[in-house]
């Protein structure tokens, strides 16, 4: 390894330290600035909260035994949303572009379900399958199957057209080609439908708690605005934010193995 080969590797340590300094650093200004402009009352601290008050509610969650079984609830909700979503999704997919008939057919259906406001749905949705888990889920799905099919397709559209010629010259049939070319040539795209899905699934999940449960991230949210208690809410915001970062992890590093 040359010198300037180190210098290089250490010149990018450097920025990446550099980088985590400054979002820890602007993270804690932004909460000490909250602090303070809550304590001399340049904010109103009963409707904006404080740090201080939204980890005095945390503790209390926890001391309560009142804090895991929601975000455990959350948490296995959105899990199974984007398992269910991602396998309706790649599906899909594989459907639009192997018939594209039946892609001219569905086009002005998926348009129209896709800009429908989910939540108008929300209350035939409780009618339907009653206001369980079951309701939460389909609710995601409602939300996420669509974009994360639309990201794959476009990806397998995008494949280089002379790539599948070549195959057909070589006597590749339509399953070869696309379990060997297109599906392959669209992993940039399938991964980024993962990170799509991920989020979506937890947008879908939250929607549907505050339509239909009795736990969860989205029901404490809902309960603390209820009973006007703003600092319930900002923890329950906060609490989301934090599950929502460790799962944007877990597509990073999934991402990385499929790398």
């Amino acid at each position: 390894m040359t010198n300037e080969h180190i210098l290089y590797l250490k010149k990018i340590k450097r920025n990446k330290l550099l980088i985590k300094l400054s979002q820890i650093s602007l993270l804690i200004f932004f909460l000490v600035l909250w602090e303070l402009l809550s304590r001399f009352n340049v904010i109103n601290s009963f409707i904006f909260s404080s740090p201080s008050k939204v980890l005095s509610t945390l503790i209390n969650l926890i001391r309560d035994n009142n804090l895991f079984i929601h975000i455990k609830t959350t948490t296995l909700e959105v899990l199974a949303s984007f398992v269910l979503s991602f396998m309706l999704a790649f599906l899909l997919a594989l459907a639009l572009y192997s018939f594209k008939t039946l892609k001219k057919i569905l086009d002005p259906f998926i348009v129209a379900i896709n800009s429908l406001p989910k939540v108008a749905l929300g209350p035939l949705i409780i009618i339907w399958l009653g206001a369980t888990t079951k309701s939460i889920i389909f609710n995601s799905l409602l939300i996420s199957v669509i974009v994360t099919s639309m990201t794959i397709l476009n990806g397998m559209e995008a494949c280089d057209r002379n790539l599948i010629k070549l195959f057909k010259v070589f006597g590749a049939n339509k399953i070869k080609i696309l379990t060997k070319l297109i599906i392959p040539s669209s992993k940039k795209e399938i991964i980024s439908s993962l990170k799509i899905d991920m989020s979506m699934s937890l947008i879908g999940v939250i929607m549907g708690e505050f339509l239909s449960c009795k736990k969860g991230i989205g029901y404490l949210i809902l309960y603390g605005t209820q009973v006007f208690n703003l600092s319930l809410v900002m923890c329950g915001i906060l609490i989301l934010s934090l599950l929502s970062f460790l799962l944007n992890i877990l597509i990073n590093l999934l991402e990385k193995r499929l790398s």
